[in-house]
């Protein structure tokens, strides 16, 4: 699902600039190379609850969708966008700068980062330990094989390296503060390696699975935890991108896509 075009500052052949929650924010990002933010930003962003008044790590962050996302519908919320690409980083940085943003900007800020790092070497980037309320993450999580192409920076967005479950779960869980959110989006087959990064870090978990129609099979989950809590998982309605093939978004996939409701329903 695309986001609407923008008219306030003009696409250049390395860049576009996008519309997102109706115009409520805008995101400069590139126009070939690199990841570029639809569908799965706003899921991500939604898994927020809409009373959220804290501070948030969006860690991949890319050109800033998701947590620029969460300070569009969550108004007393911060944002540090979380990005390892130089290139990447430089786009968010130009995003907070877009005069369509200057109503979020002084609730967010850029930190070129690589959140796998760990213990002294994590806090020496930026990362000190406790310093977030909450954590949400949409990793590069293509396989080697799935995805191929040529594209240096879009690769580094979309493959996924050995272990990065494992080592963003646990970077976020040292950065979270006692009983902080961990939200992450990603493929179903990955629920697995998820499940496990989290366990002895994060409990009371919720699961909610995307279809993009109700006779079709999941393409995403998303999964929320907190940090320190016993709860066991539960498993949430899903979410269908539309009621039938060929039909339009469904009226909650519109909501959710426009920062206008929670995945969660909270």
């Amino acid at each position: 699902m695309s986001a609407a075009r923008a008219t306030l500052v003009q696409d250049t052949p390395a860049h576009t600039v996008d519309a997102f929650h109706r115009g409520r924010f805008w995101l400069v990002q590139p126009k070939q190379a690199g990841h570029r933010a639809g569908m799965d930003a706003m899921m991500l962003a939604a898994s927020v609850p809409s009373t959220f008044a804290g501070r948030l790590a969006d860690f991949g962050a890319g050109a800033g969708a998701a947590g620029l996302a969460v300070l569009s519908r969550c108004p007393d919320a911060e944002a540090v966008l979380i990005e390892r690409s130089p290139e990447m980083a430089a786009f968010a940085a130009t995003t907070l700068a877009h005069p369509g943003n200057a109503h979020l900007n002084d609730r967010a800020s850029v930190l070129a980062a690589d959140v796998a790092l760990s213990g002294q070497a994590r806090t020496a980037a930026g990362l000190a330990d406790n310093s977030f309320d909450f954590v949400i993450m949409n990793p590069p999580f293509n396989a080697a094989e799935d995805r191929a192409t040529p594209d240096l920076l879009r690769k580094a967005a979309h493959v996924m390296e050995e272990g990065l479950f494992d080592s963003w779960i646990r970077s976020a869980a040292a950065v979270v503060r006692p009983r902080g959110g961990l939200a992450v989006i990603a493929r179903p087959d990955q629920l697995g390696a998820i499940l496990d990064a989290i366990s002895g870090r994060f409990g009371d978990a919720k699961l909610l699975a995307v279809h993009p129609r109700p006779e079709a099979a999941a393409i995403r989950i998303v999964v929320r935890a907190i940090l320190g809590a016993r709860g066991k998982l539960s498993i949430r309605p899903p979410l269908m991108l539309h009621a039938r093939s060929g039909d339009g978004a469904t009226e909650r996939t519109e909501m959710i896509n426009n920062g206008l409701a929670s995945l969660f329903g909270d």
